[in-house]
């Protein structure tokens, strides 16, 4: 049965401003695609020294995003990470709408998130032809042109939300009964706003 866990609603400026830095908003992607990693790992990954990793990876664990997880340090010394839930987080505009720090935090996260989002399909179409068919066959771009209602935008929204966690717990099922071939990570970016022509 699909999970029916709800992606945490981020309601505290401190909390939304740890991802301000780019560099964590890059180190937690990596942890969510990959599951865990050393901060040595991901040093090597965003082509930073470990120590500045290890901070950024210690803030975030500060704001509880991401977590130290056990049992797979060989030597004890190594620290493994992990985002720490894995239905994700979110926020809304509104409610950090009554300040212009809140404001600020929240167009800089935006941008982050649709810079790095830009970034990572920008090295996809770079690197097409290494997938080969099938692949760009399957892969996809579109765009809707809609006349909505506030409503009706927020209820499409939910519709699209239900539909990508239906897929990412078939994706889950597969690998935990073993059934990786020929399985990637995909990314699906879907933006709905208004806009007058």
């Amino acid at each position: 049965m699909p999970s029916q866990r709800k992606t945490e609603r981020i309601t505290d400026l401190s909390r939304l401003k740890a991802f301000t830095n780019p560099l964590r908003m890059r180190l937690y992607r990596l942890l969510y695609a990959t599951g865990t990693a050393t901060a040595s790992q991901l040093a090597e990954q965003v082509g930073e020294a470990p120590s500045l990793v290890s901070y950024h990876l210690r803030k975030l664990a500060e704001h509880g995003f991401v977590t130290e997880t056990s049992g797979q340090s060989t030597d004890g010394r190594e620290r493994w990470w992990r985002v720490a839930t894995e239905e994700g987080w979110g926020f809304r505009d509104s409610d950090f709408a009554d300040t212009p720090e809140g404001t600020a935090a929240v167009g800089a996260v935006t941008r982050g998130l649709v810079d790095t989002r830009v970034a990572q399909y920008r090295a996809y179409l770079d690197q097409t032809a290494a997938w080969g068919t099938a692949w760009t066959d399957a892969a996809f771009s579109s765009e809707w042109m809609l006349e909505l209602s506030p409503d009706e935008l927020a209820e499409l929204g939910e519709e699209l939300d239900a539909l990508a966690r239906r897929w990412r717990e078939r994706g889950k099922a597969a690998k935990a009964a073993g059934d990786m071939v020929d399985r990637e990570h995909v990314s699906v970016h879907l933006y709905g706003f208004p806009f007058r022509s």
